[in-house]
């Protein structure tokens, strides 16, 4: 794992002081740090920022340990900035690594959108070229934005809980498999969450019932801690759901507005079967139309403070694939992120 400090500071020059003076008061400089991911996609062939008379430590860890590692040791040095360098994914396994490093007392966050969609940027409000420079600055004199991350914890698993933003299944984990075709012809961000969103309205509008973008998948989701059953329509196999999706996130990619109003603090939505009459309303139902025909009509949106999910295919949760199974969702603690 490597691991610098940049220190661009000058010297006090010789003779500035006479005998016997005392040195002017000097603020303490808060200690900084990056976790800077190589492999992230606007970071390719790039070598870590740096900011003039700024001290920041700098780590680039090439596993789950290092990283872990890593955040214990910038713990343990003071850190009150922890820079994220990466897209969503870096993001997640930062979070998932620090939970038990910093468990409530996390330092302030940033984020630089290095990644494919970087939807939690989106929602931050920062702009999608945010430089080192600039989130140093807001640092200093730049707005708070808290937020909690999902928490995906396997039924019976020894395995930390995974901390992300947007979990999803069913035909969202096609999405993200269409996504990735975007993205190998140069669609990234909004842009290739848009080409992905036009792609799947197009299978389900005039694909068959065998096409895969609409058969569904087989998904059992439950409030909890009651274990009351979330609602289904009158359409399809009440066993099957054909898209899922959750989040803590206030604003989508591409100004989407999927879920509805003062959704909080889980936002999901679930639609049973992928009916033509709400995919031809697609677009306006995502630009915030949210008529009381559609609940009845089979898409659901709901909010949770935790739930539960079983179901028999993989689930994505920020880009990434996980193995089908019985999952617990919550919260994970307040995080305060810096944002322009």
């Amino acid at each position: 794992m490597e691991r610098t400090i940049h220190n661009h500071r000058t010297a006090p020059e010789a003779g500035t002081r006479t005998p016997g003076s005392e040195p002017p008061f000097v603020a303490a400089k808060p200690r900084i740090a990056m976790v800077h991911n190589p492999r992230s996609h606007r970071n390719k062939g790039r070598q870590a920022e740096n900011v003039e008379g700024v001290d920041i430590t700098v780590v680039q860890p090439r596993t789950k340990d290092e990283l872990s590692e890593a955040l214990a040791q910038l713990r343990d040095d003071g850190v009150e900035f922890l820079i994220i360098n990466g897209g969503d994914g870096t993001i997640r396994d930062v979070l998932t690594m620090g939970q038990v490093v910093f468990g409530e007392n996390w330092p302030t966050l940033a984020v630089l959108p290095r990644g494919k969609t970087n939807a939690l940027n989106v929602d931050l409000g920062a702009p999608s070229d945010w430089s080192l420079s600039a989130a140093v600055e807001a640092f200093r004199s730049g707005k708070r934005v808290q937020r909690r991350a999902l928490t995906v914890a396997g039924e019976g698993s020894d395995e930390l809980p995974m901390l992300g933003f947007i979990f999803g299944a069913g035909a969202f984990t096609l999405g993200i498999e269409a996504g990735q075709d975007a993205h190998r012809i140069g669609f990234f961000d909004s842009l290739a969450v848009g080409a992905t969103a036009a792609w799947g309205v197009l299978q389900v509008l005039f694909g068959s019932n065998a096409n895969r973008w609409r058969r569904g998948t087989a998904m059992q989701l439950a409030y909890e801690p009651s274990g009351e059953a979330m609602p289904h329509s009158t359409h399809g196999d009440p066993g099957r759901r054909h898209i899922m999706l959750a989040t803590t996130l206030q604003r989508m990619p591409m100004g989407i507005q999927l879920f509805a109003k003062n959704q909080s603090p889980i936002r999901l939505a679930i639609l049973d079967r992928p009916r033509r009459r709400i995919f031809a309303s697609l677009p306006a139902i995502l630009s915030g139309w949210h008529p009381a025909w559609l609940a009845p009509a089979g898409l659901h949106q709901i909010n949770a403070e935790a739930f539960s999910i079983e179901l028999e295919a993989p689930f994505i949760l920020d880009g990434e694939h996980f193995s089908a199974g019985r999952y617990h969702i919550g919260q994970g603690p307040e995080l305060t992120f810096v944002t322009a």
